[in-house]
């Protein structure tokens, strides 16, 4: 099992550079260009949010899945704007080569799985993959759309795309959008749907990936966000569920990890070796799932409050793997830079054991296992140096 858990880490550790990849978008407030690791998470709340208009034929769990993945080949060949020229041919067989490099990290059943499920995104021929891709096509468009002082440039692109570019298409696959994104790209009259009912919420979000928290990427010196941190941890409690405690649906995982930060746009991030009110931050947090869920339809808002509280009571099976994922992620990024937030904290293995052990024991005892040597093995050094 070692062997095999030290390959998955190692993959997971790479996928952090997806964090590093700046797209063609900015974020809502025009503050900074979009990565693509925060762009994959939206898509992937995209899909769940619009899951009541997916079709009876789409697999939204496998929507989300393949949406995780679509841009990991982005570490290797980098961001490709549509509006640029390209060589969409060879770049075609270089993100098939990328992703062979990157999923063969993996051990050879999760490789083969992780890279025909990314092939399967990309040939566009089944049901899911359809709604993946009418996704990836639609969110970019309202990301600009959205702006309160959207970019001249970037709507000029939205404009070209809708008439004769990727996004013409929609008018037949998914009019909502392309209606919706027409009357905001020309000032006419927003029709109500199943789509401009939940644009709000989604515009909110975007939020997020302004949420600065205590610990650092693998490779640069930045402060991660809330919103990157989401859809690395979702991509960690994919490759690791094998090592859950009892049996759970990594599918409910993921929606709860998928949600389980929404709230700190409000309430802000609380790393746990800081110095915190814990009923303080817990009502701070309701009122916040109180807030932004409620901007969604009223089953919708239901469906969401729950998911959401069973993450935080962690007593499910699902959800105590959930949590114990949330706080493995981050020791393995700490190991790996030096001590990261642990030194800004000073941080101590007994505070790790007594605020992370406790929470990952339960969840996911073989990944304390694997972890808790490396733990003690960078505090005695620590304390030897």
């Amino acid at each position: 099992m070692t062997q095999r858990l030290s390959a998955q880490i190692d993959f997971l550790k790479r996928a952090d550079r997806l964090k590093s990849v700046n797209r063609a978008n900015a974020l809502l407030d025009q503050s900074r260009p979009e990565n693509a690791a925060e762009h994959s998470w939206q898509l992937a709340l995209w899909a769940l949010v619009l899951e009541p208009v997916a079709g009876p034929d789409v697999n939204i769990d496998r929507v989300i899945k393949m949406l995780l993945l679509h841009d990991l080949v982005e570490i290797i060949v980098g961001d490709h704007p549509i509006h640029l020229k390209t060589d969409w041919k060879a770049l075609e067989l270089a993100e098939q080569t990328a992703a062979e490099e990157l999923f063969g990290m993996l051990p050879a059943d999760q490789a083969t799985t992780f890279l025909a499920l990314w092939q399967e995104f990309e040939a566009d021929t089944t049901p899911d993959a359809k709604f993946a891709k009418i996704l990836d096509r639609s969110q970019p468009m309202f990301q600009v759309l959205c702006a309160e002082r959207p970019n001249p440039e970037h709507l000029a692109v939205v404009n070209d795309n809708l008439k004769q570019g990727r996004a013409a298409y929609l008018q037949q696959a998914f009019p909502d959008a392309y209606n919706l994104a027409q009357a905001l790209l020309n000032g006419g009259k927003l029709e109500t749907s199943a789509l401009s009912l939940r644009l709000g919420f989604l515009t909110e979000t975007d939020q997020l990936k302004s949420v600065q928290r205590a610990s650092r990427l693998l490779y640069d010196n930045r402060f991660e966000n809330s919103a990157e941190h989401s859809w690395h941890i979702m991509l960690f409690a994919w490759v690791l569920s094998e090592y859950a405690a009892s049996s759970v649906s990594v599918n409910r995982a993921l929606r709860m990890l998928l949600l389980h930060d929404i709230v700190e746009i409000d309430a802000g991030d609380h790393p746990i070796h800081g110095q915190v009110d814990h009923a303080a931050q817990a009502a701070e947090e309701l009122a916040a799932a109180q807030r932004l869920f409620g901007m969604l339809p009223e089953v919708q808002n239901q469906e969401f409050m729950s998911i959401w509280q069973e993450f935080e009571q962690a007593e499910s099976p699902d959800a105590c793997f959930a949590k114990a994922i949330d706080r493995f992620q981050t020791p393995v990024g700490n190991l790996e830079t030096g001590g990261g937030s642990w030194i800004d904290y000073n941080v101590t293995y007994e505070q790790i054991h007594s605020r992370v052990g406790t929470v990952i024991i339960p969840g996911a005892p073989a990944l304390w296992a694997w972890l808790d040597p490396l733990l003690r093995g960078y505090f005695s050094e620590t304390a030897e140096g």
